[in-house]
């Protein structure tokens, strides 16, 4: 690994536009022979801000590829049982092929029941212990969307993973887990890291690929990485104070929105080690859509089979 001084940066949208023109053929397939689109159903449990952004994020997608979208919104203070109740309903509903439930659920609410509550053959988000077990045994089956989308990323920019050393610092279901497995599945070596660590600055400099997903902001600092590792950030804290911001070279965006956004690597030190990084936002963030959109079309294809 070395470090010759140009980065080269991983662009999300730029991937997230391939995926979408692989998809379109298929879609105009589905219609063919099932007589309608693929369908999916977003449930958005009350008024959560960032849950509003991610889920328009879904719809427009939906829009853009021809993808059937329903948008369920029960009142915050649904409880558990009624939450399943919605869900068996949408489970036999024919036209729809995948139910995502977007997180996080009010606390009255047991997410784990309800999650588990969605079909496994209609899980867009890999989330049911049924494809967590396809994941682990390398069968196939709808895989978690954001790991997914980075292994697709990695792919096209042509990084080679096998054989090498890839660190994963982060243990959470969502990404943390599914992308040290996927990274083994594609024969990286592989270590997962996490708050009780010890020497974990040590860890993330032995490798030459680094995924960051703890959720604080600019917590991989120069220390972490090795001259000439490929960076992958997965983070999107949101910065409210004005002199943070400056110290991680975001004084401009924070002028111009009032906060800025910044990954769980620090933006600057980054750019100084890195041979290629994700920028945030604009990297990661993209290809969670797309491999949403992508599972929902498979679960299609699955269920006419």
């Amino acid at each position: 690994m070395s470090h010759n001084g140009k980065v080269q940066i991983l662009d999300g949208a730029a991937v997230r536009k391939v995926i979408f023109e692989r998809l379109k053929p298929r879609i105009e397939q589905l219609r063919g022979r099932l007589k309608r689109p693929p369908g999916l159903a977003v449930v958005l449990v009350g008024r959560n801000p960032a849950s509003e952004i991610y889920v328009r994020g879904k719809i427009k997608a939906c829009g853009e590829l021809g993808i059937h979208s329903e948008k369920i919104l029960p009142p915050e203070s649904i409880h558990t049982h009624e939450l399943v109740e919605i869900i068996d309903e949408l489970n036999r509903r024919p036209e729809i092929d995948g139910i995502l439930v977007q997180m996080p659920l009010p606390k009255q609410v047991d997410s784990r029941r309800v999650l588990e509550a969605v079909a496994a053959e209609r899980d867009p988000d890999g989330f049911h212990p049924l494809n967590v077990g396809h994941l682990v045994a390398g069968r196939p089956g709808p895989r978690a969307c954001t790991p997914a989308g980075i292994i697709e990323m990695l792919k096209h920019y042509e990084i080679v993973m096998a054989g090498r050393k890839a660190v994963v610092v982060g243990r959470s279901d969502i990404v943390g887990k599914p992308m040290a497995l996927m990274l083994l599945q594609e024969n990286a070596t592989v270590t997962i890291c996490h708050s009780r660590t010890a020497n974990l600055a040590e860890e993330c400099r032995r490798a030459d690929i680094l995924v960051a997903a703890i959720g604080r902001a600019a917590a991989i600092t120069a220390e972490y990485i090795a001259p000439g590792a490929v960076v992958i950030d997965v983070g999107q804290n949101r910065i409210d104070d004005a002199g943070e911001a400056e110290r991680l070279g975001r004084a401009e965006e924070f002028a111009r929105k009032g906060y800025a956004l910044v990954g769980d690597v620090h933006p600057l030190d980054v750019v100084q080690r890195a041979t290629a990084y994700t920028p945030v936002p604009g990297g990661v963030g993209p290809l969670t859509i797309a491999m949403l959109m992508s599972n929902t079309v498979g679960l299609a294809e699955a269920r006419q089979s």
